[in-house]
């Protein structure tokens, strides 16, 4: 009898794994987020972050006294609130109390007054030498700047009123960091990074890949109470081919890519920038505008071509291409045509009612006529100097100029080169770009404002009046006023022309269908915390 229980068990056992195998569950996607950044990481320290592949890390792994949220709102984070002293040179932060850091054993810190008042302090540390030491530089208090006032109160003292020193508190640069671990640490913090952030570091093979797993204890919750983040890990691999790197994308190797090479923008975008009809319905694109202003601009401080002092030269060079023309063929329609000023649209400030310079051949030549040249007097030839990523768009240029009398000579310059010779003086014309570093347009205007140094003064613009208007602004509590200021600044910008505008850029990206909620903003920022992968 034993034996045929036992029989009649086998049997069962046989029949319920043969039933199973006959009908196997669909596993669960792995919630694993991978991308991939053609540029390498230097520093996981985010008083380093100061370009898109440590940003885009940091935020991951640290938080902000406040964040920028899609549409550039700023939004309370380890700051549950604050208040402005009615001189507008105090600010009180009175932070969360639930914030911790998690160190490289697991274990939990809390965050506190006094570890926001040293990473702040650190930043302007001439001995840290952090790049992001000028987002405070001539800002805060001489004295006491950063106040641990308690436990969970922290007070920001300033030299003078400054408007948008909400959104530089947003930046990477200002993520808050454990006093106790970069003590510990010292340089090495760069590689043994410890913050507050939805995630936490697991492992940084330098210029292969860097592996975050999800921070267990971490703050957030979203809206129906469940903590943050969704994802179990994000795995960040660093392929330089940015081509190989589109193919893993399409494989399905990677989750998600940023920005468009021209290596393979025609195969995937038709001129009107949408999807190739092979694409649709396999990959999510989304474009957004970009805090970015793509520019040509003139050196006004003794130029070794003295004709680009002439005003209706410049002007005659604004009028004398088609900018409208040179998206579609040469960028896949991704950007808009900077006609109305310098301040990119998404940012209060932006007027779309500045009339700035269109195509307008005829309006060039008749420019030119004032300044004195015509067929029997050319201009003199002009260098503009840029590097070789932009070499299709100055040919471009040079090739429409020269029908209305303009010859240009293009010079190809190395990036950083081109930057050192601009910051010299010693580029008369040249191709730049100016991205926001914080969600208020004087984070462009300041590129102009004649008591600043080159950078960002690449120009060495000086205007009286844009000056006026420029510390007017940076004192106004009222939004409405202080925009109606910077649309003025702007105006004074397209009067002048210290610059030739030639678009808006805008952020494409694209993701895998199952990738949901990922959210963009003008920053092109990365944020992951609400992140799902989720089946169809």
């Amino acid at each position: 009898m034993k034996q045929i229980v036992i029989l009649l068990s086998y049997l069962l056992l046989f029949t319920l794994v043969s039933c199973a195998d006959s009908t196997p569950k669909k596993q669960a996607r792995t919630q694993v987020f991978r991308y991939n950044q053609a540029s390498a990481l230097h520093s996981l320290d985010p008083a380093f972050a100061k370009d898109q592949a440590s940003i885009w890390v940091a935020r991951q792994l640290f938080n902000t006294l406040v964040e920028v949220d899609e549409n550039l709102n700023i939004q309370p984070s380890i700051a549950k609130k604050w208040e402005f002293s009615n001189d507008g040179k105090r600010i009180t932060f009175h932070l969360r109390d639930d914030v911790y850091f998690v160190n490289e054993n697991g274990q939990q810190e809390n965050l506190t007054s006094i570890d926001v008042a040293y990473s702040l302090q650190r930043l302007i540390d001439p001995k840290v030498a952090s790049p992001g030491a000028w987002v405070f530089n001539g800002r805060v208090a001489d004295y006491n700047p950063f106040v641990a006032k308690s436990d969970y109160v922290f007070e920001l003292n300033l030299k003078a009123p400054f408007q948008p020193i909400m959104g530089i508190l947003s930046m990477q640069y200002c993520s808050i960091v454990s006093k106790k671990s970069v003590e510990k640490f010292g340089k090495e913090f760069r590689s043994n990074p410890v913050g507050s952030g939805p995630f936490q570091l697991k492992k940084w093979s330098e210029g292969e890949a860097l592996f975050m797993a999800k921070n267990p204890n971490y703050w957030e919750k979203d809206a129906q109470g469940q903590n943050l983040p969704y994802l179990d890990g994000v795995k960040v691999t660093f392929n330089e081919n940015k081509r190989t790197a589109f193919t893993d994308f399409v494989n399905g190797n990677l989750e998600f890519i940023s920005g468009l090479d021209g290596s393979y923008k025609d195969e995937v975008l038709t001129k009107e920038g949408e999807l190739q009809a092979n694409f649709q319905g396999k990959i999510i694109m989304e474009k957004s505008p970009y805090l970015n202003t793509e520019y040509l601009g003139f050196n006004l401080k003794n130029p070794s071509n003295k004709v680009l002092l002439n005003e209706k030269v410049r002007k005659a060079i604004n009028y004398g291409f088609d900018r409208s023309k040179m998206i579609r063929y040469l960028r896949n329609n991704i950007g808009k045509p900077a006609v109305h000023g310098f301040i990119p649209p998404g940012l209060p400030g932006h007027n779309n009612q500045l009339k700035g310079f269109d195509y307008n051949p005829e309006k060039a030549k008749q420019l030119l006529k004032q300044a004195g040249y015509s067929n029997t007097n050319l201009v003199p030839e002009i260098v503009l100097e840029t590097s070789s990523s932009y070499k299709d768009l100055c040919i471009y240029i040079q090739r429409q100029l020269l029908e209305i009398g303009i010859r240009l000579r293009i010079e190809m310059v190395p990036p950083s080169f081109l930057r050192e010779k601009m910051s010299k003086g010693e580029s008369d014309f040249f191709r730049a770009s100016w991205i926001g570093d914080y969600p208020d347009a004087e984070t462009f205007l300041t590129v102009f404002y004649g008591g600043n140094p080159a950078p960002p003064n690449y120009t060495r613009f000086k205007n009286q009046n844009f000056d006026k208007l420029y510390n007017l602004a940076l004192i106004e509590t009222d939004d409405e006023k202080r925009h109606a200021f910077y649309r003025d600044m702007d105006k004074e910008i397209i009067n002048n022309a210290p610059i030739i505008p030639l678009f808006y850029d805008e952020v494409v990206r694209f993701s895998q269908p199952y990738v949901k909620g990922l959210k963009m903003n003008a920053f092109n920022w990365l944020t992951l915390k609400k992140v799902k992968l989720v089946d169809n």
